[in-house]
């Protein structure tokens, strides 16, 4: 039976959930439909998803189709959860984008595109909600076309919009043949000489939307079901299907974890090649990293199914891998891997209420961060704080009301803040020698600090002969250096920099007759590791550092004559403008503003521009803090700076 991985995106509220349920339902999978509004779904299995009716975790749910089986997989619209949406497009054949009939083309609408696009994934689009008031279709039609800057495919009309009788009517029009002829050299020639055929025309419809070429455009409501059968038919004939040979080696990818009943690790991969059985050793993750599969279970027929193994193209869950993270490719690597989305931007610090243990936070926390590797963990032991790493205030409120509904943990959070890096400003070196004051190591460690092209992140390199000391010693300051670099001199992380080894040396092993090693005159890893970040921000001082604030690419459409309120407050939130450009009575502004300041244009937006306006923003660079005092950020290390401080804490006696 053919294999078919298929993601459900959209903006948020254009009815992804809804569809997912009717497609269950005209399947045969299911008996009931389920409503999003009295959280009955398939998919949004978790409380708060039932609560909110927003899909927060991927689902992955299975239906038969005319002789296909197909994985379907819900992600997240709202853009906080674009992390889950990123794990997921690994894992895909093709995708169904869905866009409401009465908002039309949104903004995260656009983002899912473009990176559907740069993936090359198949897409087709569907129009969800033509039984809505307010309901359009051409329209959506010209503004798909236009805002998403995609060659879209026809494949009905739509009659009765707005009313609940409405319905989608199958047919390929002069458009079809319009927009494919323009891509297809063959059925161009039969068009200029008029020997159209519906098969010929159909099988470039088929080669051009399993290429990404076109994305052909359906219309429905997910709640009568209009339309439904007819996305299912393009489903079935112009998405691929899965390839990959069962008997090759064994390659596959990690694209979700969750914890089971008993806190085990269960692991969702797609299998790309190969054939993955119960009781196989699996290498995974870093090099050298692997386990054995114990357990493996399916997806068949709206459920998962116990089994003995599982073949290339099928989305499986699996049991056994204690250490498995997300994103971690399974036997072979299947090539470069790396995110499709841009990371957080913003940090905020959990509060504990009166009852919460402390210890159980972290532990609910670490096992959140499992779960999303984008969410980061900073752990200030002097503080005794945790701090996460998030998208956006949602994404805060759904952690909270996590923790609180699994966990029984009551949480607040300070104020979100913007996270901030620290890049170089200039060069910068420095040395201490073994067994020479104040150097209470027995090391020698010089450092020198470059600045790097943006974008180059941190290199380590040698000026020293590599057989000049054991090479543990080696590797003890380089990865104490890109430790090291986690905070600098503001306490940000240090990025785009080289950093080379410039001078080193060590005490040889030293011992006495019939006694073993003595410690006190012979070098340690720990010497290295202890003198390391002492020599690194005594360079990083005399380099100078830049702290760099994350800015935001932004693009604001709203009413023309709302400009004379908009832009003033967009002056005030440090937003510079780009260009803009009217569209009738519209108005388009694209620029960047502070990652820290999007938030209040979120809220203020609606109010300005008479609830008519639409932000959409997404990271796009680091510029330098130019305006106020520059943000600090408290350190959670032994404080190099501080040498008297660090040296107490390091080695409980001072030098120097």
């Amino acid at each position: 039976m053919h294999m078919l991985n298929l993601g459900i995106l959209a903006h948020v509220d254009a009815g992804k959930t809804s569809l997912t349920e009717r497609l269950l339902h005209a399947a045969g999978v299911i008996d009931e439909i389920g409503s999003v509004d009295a959280g009955s779904t398939r998919t949004d299995s978790l409380a708060l998803e039932r609560q909110r009716g927003i899909t927060i975790k991927s689902a992955v749910v299975s239906f038969p189709l005319d002789g296909v089986t197909v994985n379907l997989i819900d992600t997240p619209g709202h853009p906080d959860f674009i992390a889950e949406v990123e794990r997921v497009l690994g894992v895909l054949d093709g995708v169904v984008l869905v866009v409401s009939a009465v908002e039309g083309v949104q903004a995260q609408t656009r983002v899912l595109m473009r990176t559907l696009r740069r993936l090359g994934i198949p897409t087709l689009l569907f129009v969800n909600k033509i039984d809505r008031r307010g309901a359009r279709y051409e329209d959506v039609l010209r503004s798909a076309a236009e805002r998403l800057a995609v060659p879209t495919v026809p494949m009905g009309t739509a009659t009765g919009l707005g009313t609940p009788g409405a319905r989608f009517v199958p047919a390929l029009g002069p458009a079809a043949l319009e927009a494919l002829a323009d891509r297809d050299d063959t059925l161009l020639s039969a068009y200029v000489e008029g020997t159209v055929t519906d098969d010929l025309l159909r099988a470039a419809l088929v080669a051009q939307t399993r290429q990404a070429l076109v994305h052909p455009v359906y219309a429905g409501s997910a709640v009568t079901g209009a339309g439904t059968d007819a996305l299912l038919a393009g489903i079935r004939e112009l998405l691929p299907p899965a390839d990959g040979d069962p008997g090759g080696p064994v390659s596959g990818t990690v694209f979700k974890v969750e914890r089971g009943p008993a806190g085990e690790k269960i692991a969702y991969a797609r299998m790309f090649t190969g054939t993955l059985r119960v009781r196989d050793r699996i290498p995974f993750g870093e090099p050298g990293t692997e386990g054995k599969v114990t357990a493996i279970s399916v997806f068949d027929h709206g459920t998962d199914v116990v089994r003995d193994e599982v073949p290339a193209g099928r989305i499986a869950r699996l049991w056994g891998l204690a250490d498995v993270r997300i994103g971690d490719a399974l036997g072979a690597p299947r090539g470069a891997g790396g995110h499709f989305f841009s990371p957080p931007t913003l940090e905020t610090v959990v509060l504990p209420g009166p009852d919460v243990d402390r210890r159980d936070l972290h532990l609910a926390l670490t096992r959140l961060a499992e779960q999303d590797p984008l969410i980061g963990l900073r752990h200030d032991e002097v503080r005794q704080e945790i701090s996460v790493s998030l998208y956006g205030e949602v994404q805060k409120e759904v952690v909270q009301a996590t923790l609180a509904d699994e966990y029984g943990l009551d949480v607040g959070f300070r104020e979100t803040t913007p996270l901030c890096v620290e890049r170089p400003a200039g060069t910068g070196a420095a040395v201490e020698f073994n067994k020479k004051d104040p150097n209470p190591f027995l090391a020698t460690v010089g450092l020198r600090v470059d600045p790097a092209p943006v974008g180059a992140g941190v290199a380590f390199r040698l000026e020293v002969e590599l057989g000049s000391m054991p090479y543990a010693f080696f590797k003890a300051v380089e990865d104490t250096v890109r430790e090291t670099l986690g905070q600098g001199l503001y306490g940000w992380r240090v990025t785009d920099c080289t950093v080379t080894l410039t001078h080193c040396g060590y005490s040889p092993r030293q011992s006495h007759a019939h006694q073993g090693f003595d410690k006190s005159m012979s070098s340690t890893g720990a010497d290295f590791r202890g003198l390391t970040p002492l020599v690194l921000v005594e360079a990083l001082r005399r380099a100078g550092t830049r702290v760099h604030e994350p800015m935001h690419r932004f693009r604001i459409e709203a009413p023309a004559d709302t400009l004379g309120a908009l832009l003033p407050v967009l002056a005030a939130a440090g937003a510079v403008t780009r260009t803009t450009e009217t569209r009738r009575s519209l108005c388009v502004l694209h620029g960047t503003v502070p990652a820290a300041r999007v938030h209040g244009l979120e809220q203020r937006l609606p109010g300005l521009t008479r609830g008519e306006g639409e932000l959409e923003s997404a990271f796009d660079h680091y510029a330098p803090v130019r305006n106020g005092a520059v943000p600090r950020r408290p350190r959670t290390d032994h404080n190099p700076l501080n040498r008297r401080e660090y040296l107490l804490n390091v080695t409980r006696r001072v030098g120097g």
